[in-house]
């Protein structure tokens, strides 16, 4: 005979007196380690047993980097036309409308200013979840107006790059936000304002060919992917087999194309120490 023996048959806890886990609560590292979402925030969004960069959007970035998460938003409501009136499994009108509803976030791109541990500096910092980060007229648009900021304060600018290219629903009309936002960065070179790019995971596309790799200083996350065309693209262009580890910030680093890899959770001192050094 056993033990232990039930006297009151079946469960008695009801259905709404169950208590789940809420969702978001525990990340699973790439190791497979389960950590607390908290304990990777205060950890700057960086797994701390295995260092991995969890992706993140402009939020969080804002959040690293202003001071006690304190910074004036730069035209927060400016949202994408249709100018090609372009439809593919459905209407970018109908694509642009319910990106906005399910990310919060008018566009790809947020730009704002605030101060740094006490330094004025305006950000720009791109969002994958918008449609891959894709640059479209918008992107190009708030990045310049960003830039001319900038001008108008003299003070730096720092632009966060995470981008799957250009935008296909607006063609020629993205492919010129390019020249736009390069043209701008040219003047601010000649008002010898800093101008910092970070390049994450991904930097890659028109992005990669115009205004994330035009910066006073190159910098990226480690392990990002950083590119121009795919790797199955090159691959098959050039009919070789790729060197390891192609396209990750650390390559990108050794081919002489970033000054240097950043820790996310040292960011804000390195910017910091980095821009304390160009003012003197």
């Amino acid at each position: 005979m056993a033990w232990f023996k039930r006297t009151d048959k079946g469960i008695k806890t009801s259905t709404a007196e169950k208590k789940d886990a809420p969702d978001g609560l525990w990340f699973k590292t790439p190791n497979g380690n389960i950590i607390h979402t908290r304990e990777l925030k205060n950890n700057s969004f960086v797994c701390p047993d295995d260092d991995f960069h969890v992706k993140i959007g402009s939020k969080e970035y804002f959040e690293i980097l202003f001071d006690n998460n304190k910074f004036k938003e730069l035209d927060a409501n400016m949202t994408s036309g249709d100018p090609l009136k372009f439809t593919d499994t459905k209407p970018y009108v109908a694509r642009i409308e319910a990106t906005i509803k399910k990310t919060d976030l008018n566009d790809a791109v947020r730009s704002a200013v605030g101060k740094m541990n006490g330094l004025d500096i305006v950000v720009a910092c791109m969002d994958f979840n918008f449609i891959g980060g894709s640059m479209g007229s918008v992107v190009g648009e708030k990045i310049a107006r960003a830039i001319d900021h900038s001008l108008k304060n003299k003070i730096p600018f720092l632009m966060i790059s995470k981008s799957g290219g250009a935008r296909m629903m607006e063609a020629g009309f993205s492919l010129m936000q390019m020249a736009k936002t390069s043209a701008k960065l040219a003047m601010l070179d000649q008002a010898r304002i800093p101008y910092i790019s970070m390049l994450t995971d991904p930097t890659t596309g028109g992005v990669t060919a115009s205004y994330a790799m035009l910066g006073d200083f190159n910098i990226a996350e480690p392990e990002a992917l950083i590119g121009f065309a795919g790797p199955r693209v090159i691959r098959e262009t050039i009919g070789k087999d790729l060197p390891k580890g192609f396209q990750s910030s650390e390559f990108v680093l050794e081919h002489g194309f970033l000054d240097f890899i950043i820790d996310r959770r040292q960011l804000k001192n390195r910017l910091t120490t980095l821009l304390n050094l160009l003012n003197n």
